[in-house]
């Protein structure tokens, strides 16, 4: 079984589903997930987690994202992008919307603000996906989500088109910002195209196709794109424990600061990357400076 992540780049024309689908015929297993949907026209940046990597599944989620987007001015569609039935189109100029407009209006979504989210999105009202509700016609209420726009670039401005860089915290929906920024320009606005080009600490320059992974399963230098679990806790020291208490480990018990090869005490709370005495990776613990001990976090045990 492979364990770890793969820095996929998802194609247009698949859901995150259909990646998940590929992934397991590739890579010969079922235990496999990803780290957040992105809209079938989208592409870009999809993390996969791989065996004991499918533990990581919500933290990657958690992380935030980046985006360029190209918001459509003049038009409004019922999903708040161009693969949606049109609501309304205008004329958009730069009369009509003078740059400094643009800018003004764009800019004031950096910060926090409260999105709704759209109806057609895998959110799900008492069990049912929104988007099944939408396309059966319906349109139910939805509470309004704290969101956090980090930052906005504006890259170009060529009406009816603007481009924006946009890094943002999880959840946030890249195509109704679109729809909230045509309709705070009174013009209305919708999503025309949208790359992810950063989830985490995933970047669209590493990220490698289905096409491209099949080619290597077949070459047998698959392995050499799986990034172990481990990399994702770079920043966190590491211990090895003796080979008494390797047991320990592998039931992912607490461990005694005394049971680990230099006996190394860390700041209570501070996490600590534990190796079994053969080096292999095991878990994630945080030491309890009462106890002196280190409590298990986040275990990565393949039985």
């Amino acid at each position: 079984m492979i364990n770890g992540i793969i820095n996929v780049y998802k194609e247009a024309g698949y859901t995150s589903h259909d990646v998940v689908a590929r992934m397991r015929g590739i890579c010969g297993q079922k235990k496999i997930g990803h780290t957040g949907t992105l809209d079938p026209q989208a592409v870009g940046v999809l993390p996969v987690c791989l065996g004991s990597g499918t533990r990581l599944c919500d933290l990657l989620t958690d992380r935030d994202k980046e985006y360029v987007a190209q918001l459509l001015l003049g038009v409004t569609t019922d999903t708040q992008d161009t693969t949606g039935s049109v609501l309304s189109r205008e004329q958009v100029d730069a009369q009509r919307c003078p740059e400094e407009a643009i800018r003004r209006a764009v800019l004031g979504f950096v910060g926090e603000y409260d999105q709704v989210p759209p109806m057609y999105s895998a959110l799900k009202v008492n069990g049912r996906k929104l988007c099944d509700l939408a396309r059966a016609g319906k349109v139910v209420e939805r509470k309004p989500r704290r969101v956090r726009i980090r930052e906005i670039e504006i890259r170009e401005i060529s009406l009816p088109v603007v481009t924006l860089r946009v890094s943002c915290s999880k959840g946030t929906y890249i195509r109704t910002l679109c729809a909230d920024i045509g309709e705070r320009l009174g013009c209305g606005g919708t999503m025309q195209s949208l790359v992810r080009t950063r989830s985490g600490s995933f970047c669209l320059e590493d990220a490698v196709s289905l096409s491209e992974l099949q080619r290597r399963k077949e070459q047998g230098t698959l392995a050499e794109v799986v990034i172990p679990v481990e990399r994702m806790f770079d920043d966190c020291p590491a211990l090895c424990v003796k080979a008494e208490a390797e047991r320990l480990l592998e039931n992912g018990n607490p461990i005694p600061s005394a049971c680990t090869e230099t006996g190394e005490r860390f700041p209570p709370g501070n996490r600590v990357r534990f190796y079994r005495p053969d080096g292999s990776f095991a878990g994630i613990y945080a030491y309890s400076g009462e106890r002196d001990l280190y409590l298990p976090v986040k275990m990565f045990l393949e039985r």
